[in-house]
């Protein structure tokens, strides 16, 4: 518990966090108002204060001669509380595409009455757990996710079903979690891995090298349809020629391994990247070895950013929506909120759309 809170509120957020957990679900009993004075060291007049409180916000309920009961807060509940707060939690808030899609995500909401309630992970499982902890404490009608690490698991399951015991509209953007029964809004990127793979082999391109970032299912999906297309074209890609790396080893083994494959007798001719931001690093890399794009190495991005053109490298690049994609998720998820709609029954996906720029040309 914070200890630099009321004693009161101390108790209270605890049980918010119990709620917010799964440890506590709709209908289980709470500890007496004795035991929880006994196990917090509080006096009963506190605990009856803390639970007073919940039951006002609707958190608890009481039941004569039975005891206290953890409630429902259900849509009707917030609706009739004027409680029009839409969370959204997202690997990152202030950098490369991110600001785009939130931007999308709140104007569509305020154009309908909405507020927006921000958060992020920094890419860690842990911080995803609180930031759903604290989404359902601050009861928000609906969310929106964007899963972290996703090819990684989902060890955050109980956070999540806590939320759906409460009848809070989900939906997940760029990737989702299949353990979970929300719809989804992202692009086809085993489709977009094939579209800038396909698109070098078209140049002439054979000795291809491929760079994913596999600790989300966007590059695990980038780097199967990468492979795909070299199959179609009856080429069998050798495993090393695919870098896969993570989150937290992305600023040095992509260079790495980059300048070993530049270095060697087997030097690719392109290179195909998870994003725009990995791509304008590896640039360092290749003007340190002296070689030039693309006169020496094409070179391939993904997601259209503003990175794209802020080099001298104008990039080839896979388009993502952004803005247009977060409006899109923003609607649906208001659609299911005020008209009861069923999600759809399957993803909803943007097909990719290639951008050609300068970074890539025929094999020479």
């Amino acid at each position: 518990m914070n200890v630099q809170s009321p004693k009161y509120i101390q108790l209270k957020e605890e049980i918010l966090s119990w709620i917010a957990s799964g440890r506590y679900r709709p209908g289980d009993k709470l500890p007496s108002e004795n035991e929880l004075a006994e196990q917090f060291a509080l006096s009963r007049q506190t605990v009856r204060q803390s639970l007073g409180e919940l039951v006002q916000e609707g958190w608890l309920a009481r039941e004569q001669g039975k005891g206290t009961f953890v409630g429902r807060q259900s849509p009707e509940r917030r609706a009739s509380s004027g409680n029009r707060t839409v969370g959204i939690i997202t690997t990152s808030i202030s950098d490369y595409i991110f600001p785009s899609i939130v931007r999308g995500v709140e104007s569509a909401l305020k154009d309908k009455g909405y507020r927006l309630l921000l958060s992020s992970t920094d890419h860690r499982k842990d911080r995803e757990r609180e930031c759903l902890e604290m989404m359902l404490s601050h009861s928000v009608c609906a969310l929106i996710v964007e899963p972290t690490k996703s090819a990684e698991g989902n060890p955050n399951f109980d956070n999540y079903m806590a939320i759906e015991d409460h009848g809070i509209p989900m939906l997940m953007i760029n990737e989702r979690y299949p353990d979970l029964e929300c719809p989804g809004v992202r692009v086809d990127d085993d489709a977009g891995g094939y579209m800038a793979a396909d698109y070098l082999l078209g140049l002439g391109h054979r000795n291809i090298a491929g760079f994913f970032k596999t600790d989300d299912m966007q590059g695990v999906r980038r780097m199967k349809g990468f492979i795909r297309a070299c199959r179609d074209r009856n080429l069998a890609p050798d495993a090393s020629s695919i870098v896969r790396y993570s989150t937290e080893d992305k600023g040095e083994r992509p260079q790495r391994m980059l300048r070993e494959m530049l270095l060697s007798d087997q030097r690719p001719t392109a290179i195909v990247c998870y994003n725009d931001q990995l791509a304008v690093s590896l640039l360092d890399t290749i003007r340190e070895l002296g070689l030039r794009i693309p006169e020496d190495l094409s070179m391939i991005g993904y997601d259209d950013s503003f990175l794209a053109t802020a080099t001298e490298i104008k990039l080839t690049t896979i388009e993502h929506p952004k803005s247009e994609l977060g409006e899109r998720a923003a609607n649906l998820l208001v659609s299911i909120l005020e008209n009861g709609e069923q999600p759809p029954a399957k993803d909803v996906l943007y097909a990719p759309k290639l951008i050609v720029r300068q970074s890539a040309a025929e094999k020479r």
